[in-house]
């Protein structure tokens, strides 16, 4: 499928085999590889959360890399005027507010427009057996949610491809000339830890583990723990109530920026318990309650990030977590029929 094709690879610091990367692999087998695109935080993930990723090249190779998260997020006609095929091989962590499934989505999307044949190496979903939140609504559609899917969808990244495409969710309904590469004796319930970091604030298991409920509070005055050793694995607020564990906040690599910098957060150490299954509630509604602050706690964007406008609403009631998933099971029944069609592994 390869031979003799101008390769285009879309990828980052994830897309290794075993230790070379994928890059590097094909080069060392003499594949004609011609660029690079790189997702959001850059090919070497090292970009903090939403910072703009100039185009480049890869001091490694020479090989140009075009950023999809720099001036735009889309590979355009000129990108792709010297590529027979496109070879999409990132490691994704199954929340529906991680980019890389949007990059995805236009990648299929401007293969499809061009008549280039799209290649997915499929990768094992750390959170492949949980299917939890709320469906996204059309309404809050953004590059942090491009589809009608819950937070947690229970799909690799390759199934999830077969989805956006058959599903018609391209723009005008274009399908790609889409191929997944299933993963050799994968199953279910196999339980997975990521080798590669995927991105710099999800260091370790713990972090992909709570990553989809801690994210809740990523659009709120909380901080979970960026500009720390511990992101997504703590969360606190100079608002919350003083307790014995509390974190500053300081700049480093992948939060340059962090919140509350400088100041004493209190809050709840999360590194050493068990992760919960599913979308667990109980961290951003306690939150919530014990607010000095409640006119800060909702910052811009909760909705895209929480995929309907019910979300924050019933947090403010103080409906208990068993309520508020109990509203989610309507669209989750939905989804599951759709997702049905598209599975590759039992």
């Amino acid at each position: 499928m390869l031979k003799g094709k101008r390769i285009a690879v879309v990828g980052n610091q994830t897309s290794m085999n075993d230790t070379v990367h994928l890059v590097d692999l094909l080069l060392a087998n003499h594949f004609r590889v011609v660029k690079v695109f790189a997702p959001e935080h850059g090919f070497r993930g090292k970009a903090d959360a939403g910072e703009q990723v100039k185009d480049s090249h890869d001091n490694k190779t020479g090989l140009p890399i075009i950023s999809l998260y720099g001036k735009h997020k889309k590979p355009r006609p000129e990108d792709l005027k010297d590529v027979d095929v496109l070879l999409f091989d990132i490691q994704d962590v199954g929340a529906r507010f991680y980019t890389y499934l949007s990059t995805l989505h236009y990648v299929l999307e401007a293969a499809a427009e061009n008549g280039i044949p799209v290649i997915v190496l499929d990768r094992p979903n750390p959170h492949i057996d949980e299917i939890d939140g709320p469906v996204m609504e059309a309404e809050y559609f953004s590059f942090v949610g491009m589809h009608p899917v819950p937070i947690l969808y229970g799909m690799t990244i390759g199934e999830y491809g077969k989805m956006i495409n058959g599903e018609g969710w391209l723009k005008n309904g274009v399908k790609a000339n889409l191929t997944v590469i299933p993963i050799e004796n994968y199953s279910r319930h196999a339980e997975y830890v990521l080798p590669v970091k995927p991105s710099p604030n999800l260091p370790n298991a713990q972090s992909v583990a709570l990553y989809p409920s801690l994210c809740l509070m990523e659009p709120t005055d909380v901080s979970v723990g960026r500009g720390t050793d511990w992101p997504f694995q703590v969360f606190g607020s100079p608002y919350l109530p003083p307790s014995d564990f509390w974190f500053v906040p300081q700049p480093n690599e992948g939060a340059k920026y962090p919140k509350h910098k400088g100041e004493k957060c209190y809050g709840k150490d999360l590194r050493h318990i068990t992760p919960p299954e599913g979308i667990y509630l109980d961290w951003i509604l306690w939150a919530y309650a014990n607010y000095s602050e409640k006119d800060k706690f909702f910052r811009k964007g909760f909705e895209r990030i929480a995929g309907n406008a019910l979300l924050r609403e019933q947090i403010k009631r103080g409906l208990p977590a068993d309520s508020i998933k109990k509203t989610w099971q309507p669209g989750l029944k939905k989804f599951k029929k759709i997702r049905s069609k598209y599975l590759i592994y039992s």
